[in-house]
Parts: C-alpha cells; sequence; structure tokens
C-alpha cells in the first residue's frame, strides 16, 4: 500500500508522466521480515469483513475527522501542565502490557512486547548505542494517554500536521478528511497554511498523539537522550513526511539530518511486529540501567 500511494502521488504532481525507475529493482527479491514481505507491512485496504482491518478504518476515520488546530490545541493545554500522574519509565512500560493499538494493522499484542522487540533488534545491529536501544524500548510510551481518558484516534496512528494542507500519502485521505471542519478554513487549507516556507518541523501544529506527548514529557523531566534519539520519538509515527515524502517544503536542513536517523529507527519500529515474543523479565535489569543512566526516577505526565 505504500508503493501504491507514493506512485499516486508523483503521478499527480504533473500532468504529463515522466517515470524514472531503476531497472534492477524489478529484478530485486522484495525483503522478508519475520516472515512477511516487506509490502505486506502497513496494509491499510479496507474489508469490512476483517475486523482488524475495519478497527483500524474506523479509528483513522475518527482520527482525520477531529483533528483540527482548535483539538491539538486543546490536548496541549491539557496534557502538558504533566499533572496526569508520576510514574516511573518501567512502570510505565508495564502499564503498556494493557494496550492493544487500535490503529495497528500489524500486530495484536500488548504494546509491552512491540516496546521490546523492537529495542532487542536495534541492540543486536548497534550494541554500542545504549540511547538507541532505550530510545526502541520507550518510543510508545505516550500511549498511557489511553488509560487517562483519551480516546485511541488521539493517542495512536499515523501523524500530520493541522493548520495546512494534507498530505497525499495519509492513508485513508480520499475519504476520511471529509467532515473535518479545516478543510473548509481558508487559513488551513493550503499548501502552507498558517506556516511558512521552510519554518521547520518543530513549528508545526502536529495532530495530536503518543509522539507529541512523550517528546514532551521527556523535555520536561529533562532526559539526557541525544537529540537524534528525541527526533525518533517525535516523529517516528509522521509516515506522511517519512515515508511519503510530504511536507519537505517546511523542512530544515536539521530536519533532513534527524530524517536519516528517523529512517534508521524506523525498520526496526515497524519490521520487528511478529508472534515471536522476548523474554522481557530476563531483560529488564539491563534496561532498567539505561533508564536508570538517562531517564531516572519519577516523572510527571
Amino acid at each position: 500500500m505504500r508503493i501504491i500511494l507514493l506512485c499516486k502521488k508523483r503521478a499527480s504532481q504533473s500532468s504529463v508522466s515522466h517515470t524514472i525507475f531503476d531497472p534492477s529493482e524489478k529484478l530485486r527479491p522484495e525483503s522478508v521480515y519475520n516472515g512477511k514481505l516487506e509490502s505486506q507491512f502497513r496494509d491499510y485496504t479496507e474489508d469490512s469483513d476483517d475486523p482488524i482491518k475495519e478497527r483500524v478504518r474506523k479509528t483513522y476515520l475518527n482520527m482525520h475527522t477531529h483533528q483540527t488546530v482548535d483539538f491539538v490545541k486543546s490536548r496541549m493545554e491539557k496534557w502538558l501542565k504533566f499533572d496526569k500522574c508520576k510514574m516511573t519509565v518501567k512502570e510505565a512500560l508495564i502499564k503498556l502490557n494493557e494496550l492493544v493499538d487500535e490503529s495497528d494493522p500489524d500486530s495484536d499484542l500488548p504494546n509491552i512486547v512491540h516496546a521490546f522487540q523492537t529495542a532487542e533488534k536495534i541492540r543486536a545491529d548497534h550494541p554500542n548505542d545504549d540511547w538507541f536501544h532505550l530510545t526502541g524500548l520507550i518510543h510508545d510510551l505516550g500511549k498511557i494517554m489511553a488509560f487517562y481518558g483519551e480516546p485511541q484516534w488521539a493517542v495512536v496512528g499515523d501523524t500530520f500536521p493541522v493548520g495546512c494542507a494534507w498530505g497525499d500519502s495519509i492513508v485513508y485521505r480520499e475519504t476520511s478528511f471529509e467532515n473535518n471542519p479545516d478543510g473548509a478554513n481558508p487559513k488551513y487549507n493550503t499548501k502552507y497554511g498558517m506556516y511558512k516556507p521552510k519554518c521547520g518541523l518543530s513549528n508545526l501544529l502536529m495532530s495530536w498523539g503518543h509522539d507529541e506527548y512523550l517528546y514532551h514529557v521527556l523535555k520536561h523531566n529533562k532526559s539526557t537522550l541525544p537529540k537524534e534519539g528525541l527526533a525518533m520519538i517525535r516523529y517516528h509515527s509522521f509516515y506522511p513526511w517519512h515515508a511519503g515524502h510530504d511536507y519537505m517544503h517546511f523542512c530544515t536542513d536539521h530536519d533532513m539530518e534527524m530524517l536519516n536517523w528517523i529512517l534508521k529507527f524506523n525498520k526496526y519500529d515497524l519490521y520487528t511486529k511478529s508472534a515471536d515474543i522476548p523474554d522481557i523479565e530476563k531483560l529488564w535489569p539491563y534496561y532498567e540501567s539505561l533508564i536508570e543512566k538517562y531517564i531516572p526516577g519519577i516523572l510527571e505526565w
């Protein structure tokens, strides 16, 4: 589906088709991850008889209907007071054992399993980058909002900027925004909307979700994760940018530098999802040492 969306976007950019591609791609076998072809991940085709596909579609329909400039501002006002709860990173991870992401077409396992799958694969490939291991472990911790009254459509799923035209590569783009009032607002429905060219991703108002929330939680609690880890956390769900190549007109040189790291992280976030469950109890001591190093103590959420 990802490939189809990209092709549609490119075709729409010109009235004349001048498709250029590397012929060797046709001969290259498709990558396989955990027994699945690469193209079988992020399958957003609709099938009303498939309960998971229907759950995913409804989650995105609600998201794309209700994520407006005013809604996002209201969520920031609510959540960035950091007065909802106090808990350690480990306690938050354990809480994720009760959460199944309603926007995810690739996994029906509790989110803590995905956290350890991601972290362990990163650890295997990058043994000397302990901050990267920890980033993989905690990247979805912002989903704890779902336990404090936030509907999943305002917690999970792909993110996108509000206050400007919606990118062509957003999943369900053609049908799911029909009832979003920002689409009829001339201040918000143009290419740049309420922003300026090359203003930087950090100056965009993103649809509210776990990425933006966790980024602010870490900054508020003075985490010492490097800027690369913070960028991975803040933008790992921003698929219309890092996979769909939309919104590049807002990017600075710094954003493009961080894009390389986000793409490096993305393959671990996406392609480690499988039925193989890590021995979480055995792994805790190592990851607790990283938590103590980079995000110690009780955090304000």
